[in-house]
């Protein structure tokens, strides 16, 4: 995983080296940006059929919105992972791979994959296959991960009903049936939860809550270290009222209902929610690997066809232009920039200028204004004289 790391793709003509030769310019490049602010590895785009100038600039809208939906859905991607592994770091990074290796190398030993995005297709077609890819990466991530979730509530209520206090958990192995009026046509049993804070306030006053409660009917039943089960008679046409006033009492009424077998179908029901949410984990956890592997591609492809367009529009035809990945951190990123800068804003003609002191200065918010409306700002809405796009893969 490439976390502490920050990644430009840099386009610039080759043009930069006297000899306009392709290596020439990349080592120029690899001296713009030093030793001191980063590392400079090839990156090799191949060429696609180009269209029109206005279906380049319509795809290059098209790639910009694309490559933010990649990013977002490799964080999601990412956060699955995380909630899966319960935010084990280390098992984390272990499942954040790219055919199989760490993304620094793959991003280091990038080529495109002419398999999943043929290169003689025409650019528009290559666009909608990987809207169509990252659209389905989300969606199956999105509903394994529905479904691991919705197997997890399962288990957690079922073991909770095991595990619980009195107020919530399983009545089943506890009350003894015989406790239970069952089959009468007037009477029935209540069974209560109360707080061990104010049984005595229960004692004193269960018989007058509501109408009909048969008197010294609460026997104990069972008790832990918050509550106090007891079964209470009341007569069945004011039991829904007996009921409402123990709400209002704060004491706990609890449904049960005696079943022959019960507690042994519980244990398997627990057992079996157990068995699915272990093979549900397995299999989100495997497509979570797959996914984000998957999802990262699709987003440095994107952002390799978004160099292409831009490199295009830029520096126009016949295309003669070196790409490089600069590895750098957050903390020398800028410095990279200003460095890239420096060697190279003679290619932005008028938008960049130099104070007194010779250094590099953009030209006012209006000529900004006017390269926006042109397409030509990057990400973070600052314009370069090169085609630069920054990421990070977290």
């Amino acid at each position: 995983m490439s976390k502490g790391l920050r990644y430009l793709l840099v386009s610039l003509p080759t043009s930069i080296s006297p000899s306009n030769d392709h290596d020439e310019a990349l080592t120029a490049l690899r001296s713009a940006v030093t030793t001191d602010y980063g590392t400079v590895f090839p990156f090799q785009i191949p060429e696609f059929k180009i269209g029109t100038l206005d279906a380049l600039v319509q795809q290059a809208d098209d790639l910009a919105k694309l490559g933010q939906g990649c990013e977002a859905v490799v964080g999601k991607v990412g956060d699955s992972l995380k909630h899966i592994l319960e935010g084990d770091e280390e098992k984390i990074s272990q499942q954040k791979t790219v055919n199989d290796k760490p993304a620094e190398q793959y991003l280091k030993s990038f080529h495109w994959n002419k398999v999943k995005y043929r290169a003689d297709k025409p650019l528009g077609e290559i666009v909608v296959t990987l809207q169509k890819e990252i659209s389905s990466i989300d969606n199956d991530v999105k509903n394994k991960y529905n479904q691991y979730n919705q197997v997890k509530t399962s288990l957690t209520a079922l073991q909770r009903k095991q595990t619980g206090n009195l107020s919530n958990k399983s009545l089943t192995a506890i009350v003894d049936p015989s406790l239970v009026i069952q089959d009468s046509e007037y009477l029935e049993t209540q069974l209560i939860a109360v707080p061990n804070t104010i049984t005595k306030d229960f004692l004193k006053t269960y018989e007058t809550i509501s109408p009909m409660v048969v008197p010294r009917s609460a026997q104990l039943i069972d008790s832990d270290d918050e509550f106090t089960l007891y079964a209470v008679t009341t007569f069945k046409k004011h039991s829904p009222e007996f009921v409402h006033k123990c709400r209002e009492s704060k004491w706990t009424p609890r449904d049960f209902k005696y079943k022959e077998g019960g507690k042994e179908e519980e244990q398997k029901e627990v057992e079996r929610v157990g068995k699915d949410e272990r093979k549900v984990w397995g299999e989100a956890l495997r497509l979570g690997r797959m996914a984000w592997g998957e999802a990262v591609m699709a987003w440095i492809h994107v952002l390799a066809l978004r160099v292409f367009v831009e490199t295009v529009l830029r520096y126009g035809l016949p295309l003669q232009f070196v790409c490089g990945l600069v590895r750098t951190t957050p903390k020398l990123v800028k410095k990279a920039r200003s460095s890239l800068d420096v060697s190279y804003s003679y290619l932005a003609g008028n938008a960049f200028g130099r104070d007194k002191k010779g250094r590099v200065t953009k030209d006012d918010s209006a000529t900004s204004a006017d390269m926006q409306a042109a397409g030509h700002m990057g990400d973070g809405g600052d314009y370069a004289a090169y085609v630069c796009y920054e990421f990070e893969i977290q």
